[in-house]
């Protein structure tokens, strides 16, 4: 047995344990999970770090620094044991051995044209302002797209279910949840990536990491220099291949008895799987001035010293409010939204700054109580291709929600006051008099003044003791409460235009109410 043995295990241990704390901040049904923790979960994952760095330099943010000294000490640390994408490839290499019959695993020749062209146009594409490429490459952001469209629904059914048969036994505890993130684009692209990631482990273990994955790339050329490396010992190594045969990088080549580091993912399969003892974890400079690891008293004698790898893990350890649209509007409507620009969310500062930022990991999408929330398609263009807007047809921004501010990793949303955010002005609602109920049914309603948290929304005499909405541009804060309520069909009679930039509302002012006093006694 090999002294090094429990590197392995601890790796093991330590990818199932984020894989789990990743996989429950997605699919959190009732917001019992504190901002707080989810932060912390999310604060390793290593592009969303490197974007939040960029926007708020500070201790929050350095989650990829660590990962980064790491790999200049160990190699690819984070792709062994933190990133969730890699532990599922990990999961569908051990499927592929123990179910089915397939060759073992062999060296392959690096593909490095390939990565470092996909790393380089991520990092042109984002120093030119657009975060696209990294959206669609970024295995974290890709996993909490497969987890909130794929999983998240699936999960909330068993939830729901389960909700419903203790409801008969009179047991009121779990709440159910409602699910209304379902668009193509961001449920196609998801089981796109999914189906491409599962042939690729299934056949060639971590082929992704290694050829399309910026992340992967950019600490493979950290690796290239690490302190600590596995390595052949070109005397006791027989090139018997034992150690190819489990390698998910295929970065051994026992024939020349070299190791391609840049493509190793630090998963210590190899230690174990050598029998004469051949691979060492040792200092680059010098192979032999740590021990192979083996327990072996024969070996023992003819090394110095024995390398005991520590690895640094970290582990840190809500409101729900709806409202219901109410019916009506027997006439359909025929003036379409001339909506030119969809709102960002509160915290984002503006379209710029929200679309050269947002990965598209959909984290703020799963913990939004509303479900304003959605993926995009081209409400931002092409370069903002799913990530999250304000869609005024799902749901409405809570007043007193800051939830998407407070959880997310990149600093796409910037985390935001509730008082300031009260007076964040993301869009101004807009009137079209002619789809209103009012003037179509010639009926009362006041629906958008009704759920206008700032009463931006005003109803003022129109006709026949009628009252018809009238909005206070100056103190509209872009809600989308009004279109959310907004009975008419197909098209709402008011509906929020977006501000490209954010800026702030005046305070609203409102008449105060006078409690007449009276002498009378109260009549009960």
């Amino acid at each position: 047995m090999h002294k090094l043995y429990w590197l392995r295990l601890l790796r093991i241990g330590v990818s199932v344990f984020f894989l789990i704390l990743t996989s429950l901040i997605f699919l959190d049904p009732a917001q019992w999970i504190p901002h707080w923790f989810t932060s912390a979960v999310v604060w390793p994952q290593f592009a969303p770090s490197v974007l939040k760095f960029t926007v708020s330099v500070g201790l929050a943010a350095a989650g990829f620094i660590l990962f980064t000294l790491l790999a200049f000490l160990f190699g690819r640390v984070y792709c062994s044991s933190v990133c969730p994408v890699g532990t599922l490839q990990d999961i569908i290499s051990w499927l592929r051995k123990r179910f089915f019959k397939q060759k073992p695993l062999k060296y392959a020749r690096p593909q490095n044209v390939l990565r470092y062209v996909l790393l380089a146009l991520v990092v042109i594409s984002f120093i030119f302002g657009t975060s696209l490429l990294v959206n669609l490459l970024d295995p974290y952001s890709n996993f909490g797209r497969i987890m909130t469209n794929l999983v998240r629904p699936v999960f909330l059914a068993g939830g729901n279910g389960l909700a419903t048969i203790l409801e008969k036994n009179d047991i009121f505890w779990m709440p159910k949840t409602t699910f209304k993130a379902y668009h193509l684009t961001s449920l196609g692209f998801a089981t796109g990536f999914l189906l491409l990631i599962g042939w690729m482990s299934f056949v060639r273990g971590r082929l992704f990491c290694n050829t399309i994955c910026p992340v992967g790339s950019l600490l493979g050329l950290f690796s290239r220099f690490s302190v600590f490396k596995i390595s052949l010992d070109k005397v006791a190594c027989n090139s018997c291949g034992h150690c190819s045969k489990v390698c998910k990088a295929q970065c051994i080549d026992v024939k020349s008895k070299e190791v391609d580091f840049s493509r190793c993912i630090a998963c210590y399969n190899c230690l174990d799987a050598c029998p004469s003892y051949g691979v060492l974890l040792s200092l680059k400079r010098d192979p032999h001035l740590l021990v192979s690891g083996v327990i072996n008293p024969d070996q023992n004698k003819n090394r110095r010293t024995i390398l005991k790898a520590v690895m640094l893990i970290t582990a840190f350890a809500t409101t729900r409010s709806f409202a219901a649209r109410v019916t009506g509007g027997e006439k359909p409507t025929e003036i379409p939204e001339d909506k030119n620009n969809y709102a960002s969310p509160p915290g984002s500062y503006g379209h710029d700054h929200f679309n050269k930022n947002c990965t598209a990991c959909h984290l703020c999408i799963s913990v939004c109580p509303t479900h304003v929330l959605q993926p995009s398609f081209l409400q931002y263009g092409l370069h903002g291709l799913m990530q999250p807007y304000m869609d005024y047809h799902s749901g409405f921004c809570n007043f007193d929600c800051t939830l998407c501010s407070d959880i997310c990793p990149t600093g796409a949303i910037l985390p935001i006051l509730p008082e300031k955010k009260k007076l964040e002005q993301i869009g101004i609602a807009k009137f079209i008099e002619k789809n209103c109920v009012v003037y179509t049914d010639n009926t009362d309603c006041g629906a958008c003044s009704e759920h206008c948290p700032t009463k931006a929304v005003d109803m003022v005499p129109y006709k026949d003791g009628l009252t018809i909405p009238l909005v206070d541009e100056k103190i509209c804060i872009g809600c989308g409460a009004c279109e959310y309520a907004c009975p008419t069909k197909p098209y709402r009679a008011i509906f929020v235009e977006g501000n490209l930039l954010h800026i702030q509302a005046e305070v609203p002012v409102h008449d105060e109410i006078v409690i007449e006093e009276t002498e009378e006694d109260f009549p009960f």
